[in-house]
Protein backbone atom coordinates (compact mmCIF):
# COMPACT_ATOMS: atom_id res chain seq x y z
CA UNK A 1 0.00 0.00 0.00
CA UNK A 2 1.40 3.41 -0.46
CA UNK A 3 0.13 5.92 2.11
CA UNK A 4 2.60 8.23 3.88
CA UNK A 5 2.84 9.14 6.99
CA UNK A 6 1.75 12.68 8.31
CA UNK A 7 1.51 14.50 11.64
CA UNK A 8 -1.36 15.39 13.97
CA UNK A 9 -3.32 17.82 12.91
CA UNK A 10 -7.20 19.69 12.41
CA UNK A 11 -8.89 19.31 15.59
CA UNK A 12 -7.21 16.65 16.98
CA UNK A 13 -8.07 14.32 13.74
CA UNK A 14 -5.31 12.13 12.55
CA UNK A 15 -4.62 13.30 8.89
CA UNK A 16 -3.41 11.03 6.13
CA UNK A 17 -1.28 12.44 3.09
CA UNK A 18 -3.03 11.66 0.17
CA UNK A 19 -0.41 13.05 -2.58
CA UNK A 20 1.22 16.21 -2.96
CA UNK A 21 0.64 19.19 -5.41
CA UNK A 22 4.10 19.49 -7.81
CA UNK A 23 3.32 22.33 -10.21
CA UNK A 24 0.20 24.57 -11.97
CA UNK A 25 -0.90 22.88 -15.10
CA UNK A 26 -1.82 25.11 -18.06
CA UNK A 27 -4.01 28.18 -17.61
CA UNK A 28 -7.15 27.55 -16.14
CA UNK A 29 -5.88 26.50 -12.19
CA UNK A 30 -5.73 22.46 -13.10
CA UNK A 31 -2.52 21.41 -10.73
CA UNK A 32 -0.20 17.90 -11.43
CA UNK A 33 -0.70 15.55 -7.81
CA UNK A 34 1.42 12.88 -6.68
CA UNK A 35 -1.07 10.65 -5.13
CA UNK A 36 0.05 8.56 -2.83
CA UNK A 37 -3.72 6.93 -2.91
CA UNK A 38 -3.89 3.47 -4.50
CA UNK A 39 -7.89 4.68 -4.02
CA UNK A 40 -8.75 6.06 -6.94
CA UNK A 41 -12.03 7.53 -5.75
CA UNK A 42 -9.60 9.65 -3.78
CA UNK A 43 -9.74 12.48 -6.30
CA UNK A 44 -13.27 12.03 -7.90
CA UNK A 45 -15.65 15.00 -8.58
CA UNK A 46 -16.72 16.29 -4.76
CA UNK A 47 -14.23 14.50 -3.34
CA UNK A 48 -12.98 17.31 -0.01
CA UNK A 49 -9.22 17.42 0.71
CA UNK A 50 -7.27 19.24 3.14
CA UNK A 51 -4.39 21.39 1.52
CA UNK A 52 -0.93 21.74 3.67
CA UNK A 53 0.30 25.28 2.00
CA UNK A 54 3.73 26.06 3.89
CA UNK A 55 1.51 25.31 7.76
CA UNK A 56 -2.01 26.64 6.71
CA UNK A 57 -4.48 24.77 5.99
CA UNK A 58 -7.07 25.16 3.31
CA UNK A 59 -10.16 23.31 2.62
CA UNK A 60 -10.68 22.28 -1.13
CA UNK A 61 -13.01 20.08 -3.14
CA UNK A 62 -12.31 18.62 -6.52
CA UNK A 63 -13.55 19.71 -9.20
CA UNK A 64 -12.27 17.30 -11.81
CA UNK A 65 -9.75 14.78 -12.15
CA UNK A 66 -7.87 12.85 -14.91
CA UNK A 67 -4.90 10.40 -15.45
CA UNK A 68 -1.57 11.98 -16.93
CA UNK A 69 1.43 10.49 -17.35
CA UNK A 70 1.13 8.17 -13.67
CA UNK A 71 -0.04 11.25 -12.20
CA UNK A 72 -3.59 13.00 -11.68
CA UNK A 73 -4.25 16.48 -12.91
CA UNK A 74 -6.75 17.70 -10.50
CA UNK A 75 -8.73 20.77 -10.74
CA UNK A 76 -10.05 22.16 -7.59
CA UNK A 77 -13.17 23.93 -7.72
CA UNK A 78 -12.02 27.65 -5.96
CA UNK A 79 -8.95 27.39 -8.51
CA UNK A 80 -9.88 29.31 -11.47
CA UNK A 81 -6.58 30.26 -13.10
CA UNK A 82 -2.70 29.57 -12.91
CA UNK A 83 -1.99 31.78 -9.94
CA UNK A 84 -4.63 29.63 -7.82
CA UNK A 85 -3.07 26.81 -9.05
CA UNK A 86 0.56 28.10 -8.35
CA UNK A 87 -0.44 28.96 -4.54
CA UNK A 88 -0.79 25.26 -4.30
CA UNK A 89 2.53 24.50 -5.44
CA UNK A 90 4.12 22.00 -2.34
CA UNK A 91 1.34 21.45 -0.80
CA UNK A 92 0.27 18.13 1.11
CA UNK A 93 -3.22 17.07 0.48
CA UNK A 94 -4.76 15.27 2.82
CA UNK A 95 -7.93 13.49 4.46
CA UNK A 96 -9.19 12.79 8.06
CA UNK A 97 -7.64 8.99 8.55
CA UNK A 98 -10.93 7.51 9.46
CA UNK A 99 -11.83 8.76 5.76
CA UNK A 100 -9.27 5.62 4.74
CA UNK A 101 -10.76 2.44 4.29
CA UNK A 102 -9.42 -0.17 6.25
CA UNK A 103 -6.32 -2.52 4.81
CA UNK A 104 -7.18 -6.20 3.80
CA UNK A 105 -6.02 -8.65 5.91
CA UNK A 106 -2.29 -9.07 6.22
CA UNK A 107 -1.92 -5.64 4.91
CA UNK A 108 -1.38 -2.18 6.05
CA UNK A 109 -0.58 1.58 4.77
CA UNK A 110 3.21 3.01 5.43
CA UNK A 111 0.86 5.64 7.74
CA UNK A 112 0.60 2.80 10.16
CA UNK A 113 4.48 2.21 10.23
CA UNK A 114 5.15 5.54 12.20
CA UNK A 115 5.54 5.17 16.12
CA UNK A 116 5.85 1.28 15.12
CA UNK A 117 9.02 0.50 17.58
CA UNK A 118 11.96 -1.38 15.48
CA UNK A 119 13.66 -4.36 17.52
CA UNK A 120 16.37 -6.52 15.81
CA UNK A 121 16.90 -10.19 16.12
CA UNK A 122 20.52 -9.45 16.72
CA UNK A 123 20.86 -5.70 18.16
CA UNK A 124 17.86 -5.51 20.06
CA UNK A 125 15.79 -2.14 20.44
CA UNK A 126 16.88 -0.07 17.55
CA UNK A 127 14.36 3.03 17.92
CA UNK A 128 10.70 4.06 16.29
CA UNK A 129 9.89 4.86 13.12
CA UNK A 130 9.56 8.67 12.50
CA UNK A 131 8.92 8.18 8.29
CA UNK A 132 8.43 6.81 5.56
CA UNK A 133 10.22 7.63 2.59
CA UNK A 134 10.03 6.73 -1.31
CA UNK A 135 12.98 7.26 -3.24
CA UNK A 136 14.06 6.04 -6.65
CA UNK A 137 15.72 3.13 -4.90
CA UNK A 138 12.45 2.12 -3.32
CA UNK A 139 10.53 2.45 0.32
CA UNK A 140 13.17 3.23 3.51
CA UNK A 141 11.77 3.72 7.22
CA UNK A 142 13.55 6.21 8.83
CA UNK A 143 14.14 5.19 12.22
CA UNK A 144 14.95 7.62 15.62
CA UNK A 145 17.41 5.99 17.36
CA UNK A 146 16.65 4.41 20.67
CA UNK A 147 17.83 6.03 23.93
CA UNK A 148 21.34 5.65 24.92
CA UNK A 149 22.02 5.00 21.61
CA UNK A 150 23.70 7.89 20.46
CA UNK A 151 20.68 10.03 19.00
CA UNK A 152 19.63 10.64 16.06
CA UNK A 153 18.26 8.70 12.78
CA UNK A 154 19.20 5.78 10.70
CA UNK A 155 17.22 4.59 7.17
CA UNK A 156 16.17 1.32 7.43
CA UNK A 157 15.26 -0.32 3.78
CA UNK A 158 11.79 -1.47 3.50
CA UNK A 159 11.96 -5.22 2.62
CA UNK A 160 11.09 -8.38 3.37
CA UNK A 161 14.05 -10.09 4.38
CA UNK A 162 14.73 -7.42 6.53
CA UNK A 163 11.65 -6.67 8.69
CA UNK A 164 10.23 -10.34 8.37
CA UNK A 165 7.68 -9.16 11.22
CA UNK A 166 5.24 -6.35 10.90
CA UNK A 167 2.90 -6.67 14.10
CA UNK A 168 0.81 -3.04 13.39
CA UNK A 169 -1.64 -4.26 16.47
CA UNK A 170 1.41 -4.58 18.82
CA UNK A 171 3.07 -1.27 17.21
CA UNK A 172 6.15 -3.18 16.44
CA UNK A 173 8.41 -4.34 13.64
CA UNK A 174 11.00 -6.92 13.65
CA UNK A 175 13.56 -6.21 11.76
CA UNK A 176 16.79 -8.99 10.80
CA UNK A 177 19.40 -6.53 9.40
CA UNK A 178 22.97 -7.85 7.99
CA UNK A 179 25.99 -7.37 9.90
CA UNK A 180 27.09 -3.89 9.32
CA UNK A 181 24.09 -2.41 7.63
CA UNK A 182 23.56 0.19 10.18
CA UNK A 183 27.04 1.64 10.43
CA UNK A 184 26.57 1.47 6.29
CA UNK A 185 23.94 3.87 6.69
CA UNK A 186 25.14 6.38 8.82
CA UNK A 187 23.00 8.54 11.13
CA UNK A 188 20.97 11.14 9.01
CA UNK A 189 21.27 13.67 12.55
Amino acid sequence: MKQPPQSTRNEGAEMVTVGAVLRAHGLRGEVLVDADSENPERFRTGSRLLADVGGRVRRLEVASSRPHRGRQLVRFADVTDRDGAEELRGALLEVPEDQVPPAEDGTFYYFQLVGCRVVDRRLGELGEVTNVVEDGGGVLLEVAKAPGSGGGSVLVPFANAMLPEIDIGEGLIVSDLPEGLLEECGSTS
